[in-house]
């Protein structure tokens, strides 16, 4: 079983230009999916449709959320499928099962007012301070995921044209337009903060940290957790919430959602419409409190 997920997950890796988390997230679920068949004295490629539907209920037993369950199907869905592709199996016995509904959750966002007491913590007068503030006005300039953030090379944005390059999920680019606060903080954190954080000229990475490595996905995370915290703001906070208001903030002011999907790198525009709900269900807030005969 091992040999066949690490030959799927190379095919994965290499047609279809998966993520390394993503990998990670795909090997963990079916190493549990192989012991569980493994209790049943049952080999993955000689499994039936009854044993992952059995596989599905032991996971809901245990407690997992419906969302959960519904990665564990997709990703023997989409093994089982490599496999018969592969000429390993005849039939997929994951081709009748569906994944079980959940529940719609909005996304939680910051209003303007917090993203603007977010940006306004770092400390412009140290090196570590501009990376800050740059790093924070970009993500929520262009709505980047924070490992395409963490990912960028300084040859990757262009400041005089107001545009950054990034490589998203499923290795795709895209080009994302920035707007001028985020360029000067960019600007001003090349000239005065990089170059004291940069122990090695041939560095690339535009956002360093105090060794003078490629900031972590990680490190960034304690950053913006920390800066929430010293701006009084109590909502759980993670670095995807500047992604979502992003997204949010521009379909409130009259932002056109195929604009927003392509900045966002959604490859389904349903996938963005989640943020049209939840401006709609804001407008019913506002409604509600304000008129009379609500």
């Amino acid at each position: 079983m091992d040999a066949l997920i690490d030959e799927y997950l190379e095919y994965l890796r290499v047609e279809k230009g998966l993520a390394y988390n993503t990998l990670d997230s795909y090997r963990r679920d079916l190493r549990d999916y192989a012991r569980f068949l493994a209790r049943r004295n049952e080999t993955p490629t000689a499994a039936t449709r009854q044993a992952v539907a059995a596989y599905l209920v032991a996971l809901t037993r245990q407690g997992r959320a419906a969302s959960t369950v519904a990665r564990r199907l997709a990703a023997l869905k989409s093994f089982y499928q490599f496999l018969v592709q592969s000429q390993r199996l005849a039939q997929d016995p994951t081709v009748e099962l569906e994944s079980p509904k959940q529940k719609k959750r909005l996304p939680r966002v910051l209003t303007v007012k917090e993203i603007e007491l977010l940006l306004a913590q770092p400390d412009p007068s140290t090196p570590a301070g501009l990376r800050d503030s740059a790093m924070l006005e970009l993500l929520y300039a262009s709505g980047m995921r924070v490992s395409e953030l963490v990912s960028l090379n300084c040859d990757d944005v262009s400041l005089d044209l107001g545009y950054l390059r990034c490589v998203g999920k499923g290795a795709k680019e895209r080009i994302v337009p920035i707007g001028s606060l985020a360029v000067e903080a960019v600007r001003r954190y090349l000239e005065e903060g990089r170059p004291g954080l940069v122990k090695d000229p041939r560095q690339t990475a535009l956002f360093v940290n105090h060794h003078g490595g490629r900031l972590t996905r990680q490190g960034f995370w304690k950053l913006i957790k920390k800066y929430a915290k010293d701006a009084g703001i109590d909502k759980p906070i993670t670095p995807h919430i500047l992604r979502h208001s992003f997204a949010t903030h521009l379909l409130e002011n009259g932002a056109d959602l195929r604009a927003v999907q392509e900045m966002l790198g959604h490859a389904d525009i349903s996938t963005t419409q989640i943020y049209t709900h939840l401006t709609q269900s804001r407008i019913r807030d506002v409604y509600s409190r304000a008129h009379p005969r609500a």
